[in-house]
């Protein structure tokens, strides 16, 4: 029998010890949700390139949304210009009838402010507001082209088309024609407005297959990210319960393994 080391007290306090570690890594994970560095380091540094690649594609898809409503938007825009050119037309026709020079006169005003109308919405000029879609203006041919980044990886991009619909870009609606050269025009701009909305409504059907198969990709990274970062909180529950059990039972045989050098008093009379 020895007191100075109390080697059945320092085993247990060893397992004391390991117990209540594993119990407070236990707690750490289900307070958290996810594992630590220590659990799978090689898993963790594989997780945060996919995390990285997750917010390059939830951006990107943002992107490919933004393209979307542009296109929304400047197809709204073209349904005004097409209904006011289609009206334009039917001036144009009535003019050509039996009316009077009164009449005439009248239809030519509402022919040219509807022009004019149309002009703002298409034109070059700052003085009003035209077509646009935050600050980008759309049919007076300053940006024919836009890029978006449709993915995380550098190269991924794909290009939206916007048509020239000013005047020097072939919307032409020569206010002061005759009736005659005047439905002939009317046609002509009606076809081009038709023509622009059919492009652009295949390039909305794009980026919408675009933008599915991008929720698609982000769904599975996260799947799968989620595999190698987050706890099963289910087993760590079961865990944290043995650990919890282990600990307690420790705590009560250190009790135990440090009343044993007390024997020896009883050898001592």
């Amino acid at each position: 029998m020895r007191i100075q080391n109390n080697t059945a007290a320092f085993n247990v306090w060893a397992s004391y010890s390991q117990n209540t570690s594993a119990l407070k890594k236990s707690m750490t994970k289900l307070s958290t949700g996810v594992i630590s560095n220590t659990d799978d380091a090689a898993g963790l540094g594989i997780s945060e390139v996919m995390r990285a690649e997750i917010q390059g594609v939830t951006m990107a898809r943002n992107n490919v949304n933004n393209g979307v409503s542009l296109i929304q938007t400047a197809d709204s825009w073209l349904q005004k210009v097409s209904d006011m050119l289609g009206r334009m037309k039917a001036l144009a026709i009535e003019s050509n009838g039996i009316v009077s020079d009164t009449d005439k006169s009248n239809i030519q005003e509402e022919y040219k402010a509807l022009n004019t109308e149309i002009g703002r919405i298409t034109g070059k000029s700052d003085a009003a507001p035209a077509g646009q879609f935050n600050g980008i203006k759309l049919f007076n041919g300053s940006k024919s082209t836009l890029t978006l980044q449709i993915g995380a990886t550098n190269g991924q991009t794909v290009n939206i088309t916007l048509e020239d619909l000013s005047a020097s870009g072939g919307l032409t609606t020569a206010a002061s024609a005759g009736a005659a050269s005047s439905i002939s025009t009317m046609t002509t701009a009606v076809n081009k407005v038709a023509s622009t909305r059919a492009k652009l409504g295949a390039q909305q059907v794009r980026l919408e297959h675009t933008a599915s198969a991008l929720t698609s990709y982000e769904d599975n990274l996260r799947s799968a990210e989620s595999k190698i970062r987050d706890v099963d909180m289910a087993r760590e529950s079961t865990i944290f319960a043995k650990n919890q059990i282990l600990t307690s039972a420790s705590n009560a045989m250190l009790a135990q393994g440090n009343q044993l050098p007390g024997s020896v008093l009883q050898l001592l009379g």
